[in-house]
């Protein structure tokens, strides 16, 4: 029974707050995932507003407190009860401009890290490049760019100034080479994610050794004094092509830290299950 109607708003005003903030943020985001403690925690503000409310029932209180309590209840209720399934679909705009910034963000330490060990790997092919010519043979996996730059350079100014059948011989190889790249970084990057399940090392391995293979190749031409055909060369597709493996390296690091588990004592399968809408929106 309630003696004191306004000590007793007071007192129950904060629950009343959680609940509809709550319920304010799963209707903002309606693919939110809850955890237990969360759905737990949104069972407990609604069965204590139901309570209010009926106790609230037998009294002559404000009209419009009544009302405001009805209508949480009944959001409450519909969230509770009502179920999220619906169909799911692609929306570019919403995936660039909303759902990959908050996943991004939300794993950036694992982008860091995969920058951090790209860079290290470029760092060391580099230095291996320049102590050990050698050793391109072991981390450049083109024939064609374990030779020397300049000479690779002068037969392609020569096959585009040459005869016409020269041109379209060097034109085709060229399209070769490229799918040849492009078919390689793709499984590059695939590559990188799956082996997060390896708890994350193949794909360390994996950003290592491409980083090493940029640092050889780069240091290499920049050696030679052919850093503009180096730029013309990697900037049309590179910019694309080494964001991309670095994406595919986080999201293998997150995959790595699902498998690993945290300190809050889940399951594995629903660690995974958490994670995997984050591997396909950075993927």
């Amino acid at each position: 029974m309630i003696i004191d109607i306004e000590s007793f708003i007071t007192a129950q005003k904060s629950i009343w707050g959680e609940l509809e903030a709550r319920l304010d943020r799963l209707e903002r985001d309606h693919a939110a995932r809850l955890r237990l403690e969360d759905i737990k925690r949104l069972h407990l503000l609604y069965q204590r507003t139901v309570a209010d409310l009926a106790r609230l029932g037998s009294l002559a209180a404000d009209p419009d407190l009544k009302l405001y309590l009805e209508g949480l209840v009944a959001r409450a209720y519909g969230e509770i009860h009502g179920g999220r399934r619906h169909p799911f679909r692609f929306r570019p705009v919403r995936w660039f401009f909303q759902d990959f910034p908050q996943v991004f963000r939300r794993h950036a330490q694992a982008f860091l890290l995969a920058v951090a060990i790209t860079l290290l790997g470029a760092l060391c092919g580099g230095t291996l490049t320049a102590y050990a010519p050698e050793g391109k043979e072991v981390i450049l996996p083109f024939s064609h760019l374990q030779g020397d730059p300049s000479d690779r350079v002068a037969k392609e100014e020569q096959a585009a100034g040459g005869s016409l059948a020269e041109g379209k011989s060097g034109e085709r190889r060229y399209v070769t080479f490229a799918s040849q790249l492009m078919t390689h970084n793709t499984q590059v990057a695939i590559f990188c994610l799956a082996l997060g399940i390896t708890f994350g090392l193949g794909t360390l391995v994996l950003l290592f050794y491409n980083g090493a293979i940029l640092g050889g190749v780069v240091f290499d031409y920049l050696r030679a004094g052919e850093g503009l055909f180096l730029t013309g060369w990697l900037l049309p597709h590179g910019s694309i092509e080494i964001p991309a493996f670095i994406l595919a390296g986080q999201a293998g690091l997150v995959l790595a830290g699902a498998l690993l588990g945290r300190s809050d004592g889940q399951p594995l399968g629903r660690r995974l299950r958490a994670t995997a809408s984050d591997l396909t929106t950075l993927n």
